[in-house]
């Protein structure tokens, strides 16, 4: 009968070791350019990620008109609602921003006449309760934070569109707006962007931008066609990164990339059903090469490995490129 109770101690003590080198970790997938009048086989691939939610980066749907009316909106989510698989909208987290195409017109800004309308639309379908500030304000920004693990994550997703100036000069390639007055973000959203990552308490903060910040070089929509507010986002990170992680996610471009300067990453996923023409692009801060294809990205958040993986994989699920982030 002793040498039965010997082992109990030392079954404990083994079952006590597996337990303990368990890793708790959070996925995201990252996608943009979901047009739902095309197929979404790529959702059977996202789902073997085993994700625990999925970031909507923009375009959502493709709703947009010449003249900006939301009749075309309205019966595009309605169709969008019928292709989302119940997986996802079902039992995983969903965060979204808009671009242009779930905004109301191509490249539209704050000028756009219907964007209380849109905004309206927007908060229906993405079930933003009634509570939350997106709910009262003008602008679909927000802010969350999660604890995973012993790791404070923020997550920050911008509104590139309802505030915008004027875009100058004609599309492709559009000039570079000087204006000392002009602006992405807006008076207040600036306002509220600063403050929240001035007062954050967060390991990680995630910046989520429906277009590119870093990428400079392509004629399109991105940061760059604003420099002083390009400027000013660089310089609030770079001052943030040098106590907290920064990274970046964005989309818009029907292409996929990773991108690094000396203070933060970003990734850009895009496109889930609507890939880009198949042109080679480069820019400074790229890292590898962009691809036009269908793709998504991920956003894996492992604190007990001390570190954060970004990703970007195909339709069927292959890895294309990828960037580990270590944390302190």
């Amino acid at each position: 009968m002793m040498k039965n109770y010997i082992f109990i101690p030392v079954i404990s003590l083994f079952l006590n070791l597996i337990l303990s080198t368990e890793v708790f970790a959070y996925k995201y997938g990252l996608g943009s350019c979901l047009d739902q009048r095309f197929k979404q086989d790529i959702w059977q691939s996202i789902k073997k990620e085993n994700i625990d939610g999925f970031i909507f980066l923009g375009d959502n749907v493709y709703g947009d008109t010449p003249s900006g009316k939301l009749s075309k909106m309205e019966s595009a989510y309605k169709i969008q609602q019928t292709k989302l698989p119940e997986w996802l909208m079902s039992e995983k987290e969903i965060l979204a921003i808009w671009d242009d195409h779930d905004f109301g017109i191509n490249d539209g800004g704050g000028d756009y006449p219907f964007k209380k309308e849109a905004q309206k639309l927007f908060l229906e379908f993405w079930k933003i309760p009634g509570l939350d500030p997106r709910s009262t304000r003008e602008g679909i920004y927000f802010k969350q934070t999660k604890q995973i693990e012993d790791l404070e994550v923020e997550i920050i997703g911008l509104d590139t569109r309802y505030f915008r100036s004027p875009l100058k000069g004609k599309k492709n390639p559009y000039a570079q707006n000087m204006d000392s007055e002009a602006t992405i973000l807006g008076t207040e959203q600036w306002m509220w962007l600063e403050t929240s990552i001035y007062n954050s308490t967060a390991d990680v903060i995630v910046i989520l931008s429906s277009i590119q910040i870093l990428a400079t070089n392509h004629p399109y929509e991105k940061w760059d066609n604003f420099p002083m507010e390009r400027e000013r986002l660089l310089g609030l990170i770079a001052n943030a990164s040098k106590n907290t992680t920064i990274l970046a996610v964005s989309g818009d471009r029907h292409r996929s990339g990773i991108y690094q300067n000396d203070h933060f990453v970003e990734i850009t996923a895009s496109s889930l059903n609507k890939p880009a023409s198949k042109n080679i692009e480069t820019d400074p801060l790229l890292l590898g090469k962009t691809y036009p294809i269908k793709n998504f990205g991920i956003l894996d958040i492992e604190p007990s490995k001390k570190k954060i993986t970004l990703s970007i994989h195909d339709q069927n699920g292959f890895k294309l490129n990828s960037k580990i982030i270590n944390l302190n």
